[in-house]
């Protein structure tokens, strides 16, 4: 059983908001948890020129932020970057900052193939008529591939982002480069975003951060972090700050490797045979399932995920994206290393990073295939990932690409 205390004051403040303003109706387009109600914290990160927007998604409990980032125009106005649920309670903050700051001028949707970020674009867009939406060349959909128009995106309002930075009408306040890879089904793409003024790097996915302690917006329902704080299906957990952070900590390493070295699965028979004698067995509890086991030493593996802090590649992206085009990957971030910001922020896990050039072009060095590296750690960043918790993505890239389903690993 899952036993929760007193919320913190930021949770109790909220209990005074319409859970209605929660609401997001379009849910089902891509069915993540939370489903159907959406919570938005905003923070600000450069004082009164930077917000960040934080919701939540995930499966089965393994829940991480997902970000929008806006950005205060010196000639008045707001640039939004990977826009989020428009609940009413995002709108609601956004148009706040509106009120004062002046109308949201620019939306831009930085990948092609996240459909997590894509699916919000049209709708909230519609809540800011008078902005103009910038996309990537490449726009793709699965498992049709539909216009942008069909996927609800304003066409007459709806522009390719130019080639040139500054040929965009933000170029003066604003660089960018744009990755792209071609999957063979679909282009893999990234827009990485320098506001020039702050000195601060907007990425969406290609590189991130994870935080030693779980985020705010993940801790205002303590379910998910106390699911996963379990050791086995019998575990009775109080809501404390060791297993809040035990749960995120082992969410990190669910959400980022899918299967690390330090998780055991155990057998259906066994599983449905301790929910049988589970304390909770309620649809919340996925009625006392729990067919897993942690290693005694996965800490090891989130102390070396971590890194200190340090921004990395994730493994999925690693596997199965950035290594179909090392080169371009690298040409991409020999650019963007090449300005000047003192912080970065992604769309998911940790925000802002406090780091420059060096440390993001760091995270790419696990292309480049240097002998000096050890057989047992695949170097992202300054620190290595251990090898063994690659394992499982590993042979599922080897099963696909037997299927033709994705390609061998380019050099």
């Amino acid at each position: 059983m899952l036993r929760t205390q007193s919320l913190g004051q930021e949770q109790q403040d909220c209990a005074s908001i319409n859970p209605g303003d929660w609401s997001w109706r379009f849910w089902l387009a891509v069915p993540l948890y939370p489903y159907s109600k959406r919570r938005t914290l905003r923070k600000e990160v450069v004082q009164d020129t930077i917000w960040t927007f934080d919701q939540l998604q995930g499966i089965l409990y393994t829940v991480v932020p997902i970000r929008m980032s806006v950005v205060k125009l010196e000639k008045g106005g707001l640039l939004v970057y990977a826009p989020v649920a428009p609940t009413q309670e995002c709108i609601r903050l956004v148009k706040e900052l509106e009120a004062k700051h002046g109308g949201v001028k620019y939306i831009i949707l930085p990948t092609a193939s996240g459909l997590e970020h894509k699916v919000f674009v049209g709708p909230f867009a519609r809540q800011f008529p008078a902005s103009q939406v910038f996309v990537t060349a490449n726009q793709w959909s699965y498992p049709l591939n539909l216009p942008l128009a069909w996927l609800g995106f304003p066409m007459k309002r709806t522009h390719v982002l130019p080639e040139a930075s500054g040929d965009a009408p933000f170029g003066d306040e604003f660089d960018y480069e744009v990755l792209s890879i071609d999957l063979g089904r679909g282009s893999f793409e990234e827009v990485a975003l320098l506001h020039k003024r702050s000195r601060t790097l907007l990425v969406t996915d290609s590189v991130l951060s994870v935080p030693e302690k779980p985020p705010e917006i993940v801790q205002l329902d303590p379910y998910p972090l106390l699911f996963h704080a379990r050791d086995n299906a019998f575990d009775v957990v109080e809501d404390t700050e060791a297993n809040r952070r035990k749960g995120w900590q082992r969410i990190s390493l669910f959400a980022l490797y899918f299967r690390p070295s330090t998780l055991e699965t155990i057998g259906l028979g066994k599983a449905f045979r301790d929910a049988l004698k589970a304390p909770e067995r309620s649809r919340k509890a996925y009625f006392g399932l729990f067919p897993f086991r942690w290693k005694t030493d996965w800490k090891l593996s989130f102390n070396a995920l971590r890194g200190g802090g340090r921004p990395f590649v994730a493994p999925i992206l690693q596997t199965f994206i950035f290594n179909q085009a090392p080169r371009d990957v690298l040409d991409w971030a020999d650019k963007v290393a090449k300005w000047y910001f003192e912080r970065i922020i992604p769309c998911h896990f940790d925000a802002p990073i406090e780091v420059g050039p060096h440390q993001f072009r760091q995270a790419f060095t696990f292309l480049e295939k240097k002998p000096s590296i050890g057989e047992n750690t695949s170097v992202s960043g300054s620190q290595p990932l251990p090898k063994e918790d690659f394992e499982f993505m590993r042979k599922l890239e080897e099963h696909l690409t037997k299927r033709g389903i994705t390609s061998p690993a380019k050099e």
